[in-house]
């Protein structure tokens, strides 16, 4: 190795080494209050499964979507059964273009705006998500223009981006481990012509408590371990506690799961609620390898909870 290479090598870990002491140093917010709920997921307490995301987050007074299931009425109908009023919710998450995201948006507003003309008005989205995808029809285009012209605004995230106190967005995720979690087939139309479709939007919500930070995804596209080491190096480099959402782990062999247990284990993970695309296997065989149990890691059904004076209430179907 070239004596330039190794000073570059070293300059790099010293910088690295450097924000993450500065990171550790900088005041966070904490939120103190959370509560979150399944709306869409394949299993249902009560309700209707489906092969899609959804999730309400109660934080700190406030709510917030995460994704809006798959079919159109799915997150509204499931919402009512719950006893849930999604009307006073004006922002919403989407983490990444799929429809089975994105499906339940437009029906969403609609339903709502007649209760509060506010009520899904601020849509936070990863760069990327617009994207032209070739041979397929970006579905989240058509949406945003009928969405702007309904008064909704659009609010697109690169980087790291706190939106709440102590509620973050990561913005794009770097892949810097090989968890390649897509299919390798699609393409994006770019100026460089096409390259492959990596879902490069795909973001996820990290917030942070007194036990550590509290992960949802909605596909985790990007990694669970590269999501997480990205919050670790580019929010606070503090224990991430919890994991909630799909996680893309329903293909992942015992090797892969290995190395992803003793990833999760190094970032401190106790609880886990692996919902659509993570896969029952998946989360039976990293409960296993975690040590955890069916109070702790549990698969994810619609109408489950998390709270951070509880944990995990798993409904029944999920235990």
């Amino acid at each position: 190795m070239k004596i330039t290479t190794k000073i570059s090598l070293i300059i790099g870990s010293l910088i690295l080494m450097l924000s993450n002491i500065a990171l550790a140093n900088i005041k966070h917010n904490k939120v103190t209050s959370l509560k979150v709920t399944t709306l869409s997921t394949m299993l249902a307490n009560q309700g209707i499964g489906e092969w899609g995301y959804s999730a309400l987050i109660e934080v700190d007074g406030k709510k917030i979507l995460f994704d809006t299931g798959n079919r159109p009425n799915t997150v509204l109908k499931n919402a009512k059964d719950l006893g849930i009023d999604l009307s006073d919710v004006e922002d919403v998450i989407l983490s990444h273009n799929h429809g089975d995201h994105t499906g339940g948006l437009l029906t969403l507003r609609n339903a709502l705006k007649k209760q509060n003309p506010k009520a899904l008005t601020k849509v936070h989205v990863g760069k990327g998500i617009f994207a032209q995808r070739v041979g397929r029809e970006n579905n989240m285009l058509k949406m945003k223009h009928s969405l702007e012209a309904d008064n909704v605004k659009f609010f697109i995230y690169e980087n790291a981006t706190e939106i709440i106190p102590g509620v973050w967005l990561t913005g794009n995720v770097a892949r810097k481990t090989n968890e390649k979690n897509w299919n390798g087939k699609g393409k994006v139309s770019s100026a460089k012509g096409d390259i492959e479709d990596i879902i490069q939007e795909d973001l996820s919500l990290a917030i942070y408590t007194e036990q550590g930070f509290v992960l949802i995804a909605g596909c985790g596209h990007a990694g669970i371990v590269n999501t997480m080491a990205h919050i670790v190096n580019h929010i606070h480099p503090g224990k991430i506690d919890a994991a909630i959402g799909g996680f893309h782990l329903l293909n992942a062999n015992e090797t892969q799961l290995q190395w992803t247990a003793d990833k999760l284990n190094h970032f401190g993970l106790t609880q886990m609620i692996g919902a659509h695309c993570t896969g029952l296997n998946a989360l039976y065989s990293l409960r296993a390898k975690l040590n955890g149990d069916r109070t702790n890691f549990v698969v994810g059904s619609v109408g489950d909870q998390f709270d951070l004076e509880s944990g995990i209430k798993a409904g029944y179907i999920a235990r």
